[in-house]
């Protein structure tokens, strides 16, 4: 499972530069914000928290397709059905590297694009926190989706359309939970406590149900 972890990571980092396209993605998304709502300093601090989570969203997106893909074009897939540690072991592994090289990049920059929606440091902090804590459940939703398009040979599109609808529950809960860090009477240790909870209920449907759709994928 290390082997696999490492050669997961080493691919995410050759195939393209995914970590990099999706900071500047996210840095685009949260960039042009400005340029739309106006120049009010205060409608940006009170949109900020919901404008970095939306992006770190759509970011997190990108690649997801690439999961599986690569190794069903290079034969390796049908290696990871055969292999003797249990595939939904495996599919974990794959989530942990793929979050890793290509999400947790978003959440260390973060703090960066909330400079910029005028956020203050406590808001940030919360940001940041919340994004480390609820991305995860991205990706692993994300699993589901690039599990069932890994037959398709263009399935970006129709991973996002899988995977979006799934999403908003994290992004509620996300956005709520770093809303009510910076407001003082609305309490922050229940919603970031459901976006743990989200977070760990897909850590093991996530892999169960892309298991599944890899196993019917190969036959």
């Amino acid at each position: 499972m290390t082997a696999l972890l490492l050669r997961d990571l080493k691919l995410s980092i050759r195939a393209g530069g995914g970590a990099l396209i999706g900071i500047l993605f996210f840095l685009t998304v949260v960039a042009v914000i400005p340029f739309g709502v106006g120049p009010d300093l205060n409608l940006l601090a009170r949109i900020g928290p919901a404008i970095v989570w939306i992006g770190a969203l759509l970011a997190a997106l990108l690649g997801l397709d690439r999961m599986f893909q690569t190794d069903r074009d290079d034969g390796s897939l049908d290696l990871l059905l055969m292999q003797e540690p249990p595939l939904v072991l495996t599919v974990l592994v794959k989530c942990l590297a793929h979050w890793i090289a290509n999400v947790l990049p978003l959440v260390i920059a973060s703090p960066l694009l909330g400079l910029f929606m005028n956020m203050n440091e406590v808001a940030i902090g919360a940001a940041m926190l919340t994004l480390f804590v609820g991305s995860p459940a991205l990706t692993l939703i994300g699993a589901v989706g690039a599990a069932v398009a890994v037959t398709l040979p263009r399935g970006g599109l129709l991973v996002s359309i899988l995977v979006l609808p799934l999403c908003i529950p994290v992004l509620i809960f996300g956005v709520s939970a770093t809303y009510a860090a910076v407001e003082d009477p609305a309490p922050f240790l229940p919603p970031f406590l459901i976006l743990t909870a989200i977070t760990m209920f897909f850590a093991v449907l996530g892999p169960v149900g892309a298991a599944l759709a890899l196993r019917n994928a190969g036959d």
